[in-house]
């Protein structure tokens, strides 16, 4: 405040003294936008187990286009959700700590599919663990965002770790007959696929499922082919607990939850792809176990309950474990 005591010209003057000060005094800009997330990963306990998401990172796709629905109804489904195409979509993996074991499922990325994915080390780092920790690796499929970050610069990531996926995709996507035969487009899946996978084959590293079988005390591979040949969907287990891992069994959250019939162009077979889908939303939403997926937006974790004709995911509740 400036003082009774001055006569009117000298506060006057002391006045505008003090406006010419504030006037030339530096402006302070807005602090620039930080644009970079937490660490992505998400813990959450399953009986005795320690579950651990891992985000790679997320990808634009145009599902508008991708999914076989008209684009005017899949925009209005991504709308509802107040989502749209490109719809940027997640690329996780699971990570399992059986007490005995430390299990992977999935890899993510890493390179193969641009500069956004390829996170998956990095947070796995960031939840307090190191690649060569890792005991075994569970692939649900041998698409490249789920294979690449297997490997880095010709050498295995998970130098430990022996790696498993259907013997059925395996055959397919290992194939050099399959990859001449392949239009253009294609190829690049084969060779991630090779290429991801190379390291362990020579290794003697890596090991095909046959059949529904118990891989480690609590987790289980059951065959779920229709998004590839030999597709594979996880069930891990502890103390009356259960969580589903469905790899591809969806990929669009916003439409396929309410419309589980809506098949991708990824899908190798379409009609087989449905089936399979249907059947697991079915047992998930009776049964009431956990499920998680690849390309669910992380945390990637919840249940689903039936909604008419198809089903309402319900998110898990954020907690720390204890």
């Amino acid at each position: 405040m400036i003082s009774t005591t001055l006569s009117i010209p000298a506060r006057a003057a002391l006045g505008l003294a003090i406006a010419a000060a504030i006037c030339a005094a530096p402006a302070q800009g807005a602090a620039p936008l930080a644009k970079f997330q937490a660490p992505g990963f998400y813990r959450a306990m399953l009986g005795d187990f320690e579950v651990t998401v891992l985000n790679d990172g997320t990808l634009e796709l145009p599902v508008d286009t991708l999914l076989k629905m008209p684009k005017q109804k899949a925009d209005q489904a991504l709308a509802k959700s107040f989502e749209h195409s490109p719809l940027e979509t997640s690329v996780n993996g699971y990570l399992i700590n059986t007490g005995e074991k430390l299990v992977l499922v999935d890899v993510g990325a890493a390179g193969l599919f641009g500069p956004t994915l390829g996170k998956l080390v990095a947070n796995l780092k960031a939840a307090g663990y190191q690649p060569e920790q890792v005991d075994e690796i569970y692939i649900t499929h041998l698409h490249p965002d789920h294979v690449g970050g297997l490997m880095a610069d010709g050498q295995r990531v998970f130098p430990n770790a022996v790696v498993r996926a259907g013997k059925a995709d395996a055959d397919y996507w290992l194939s050099q007959a399959n990859l001449d035969k392949a239009p253009a487009e294609q190829k690049g899946f084969f060779q991630g696929a090779m290429g991801a996978l190379g390291p362990y084959v020579q290794a003697n590293k890596f090991l095909p499922i046959t059949g529904n079988t118990e891989l480690v005390p609590g987790v289980k591979s059951y065959a779920s082919a229709g998004h590839t040949p030999g597709h594979t969907t996880y069930v891990v287990e502890s103390k009356g607990q259960k969580l589903v891992l469905l790899g591809d069994l969806m990929h669009v959250a916003a439409v396929q939850f309410d419309a589980p019939a809506v098949t991708i162009a990824f899908d190798t077979d379409n009609k087989s792809a449905a089936v399979q889908r249907k059947a697991a939303f079915a047992d998930a939403a009776k049964q009431g176990y956990l499920i998680g997926a690849a390309h669910l937006q992380f945390p990637a974790l919840g249940h689903l309950r039936s909604s008419g004709k198809g089903y309402q995911f319900v998110p898990v509740n954020y907690e720390i474990p204890r």
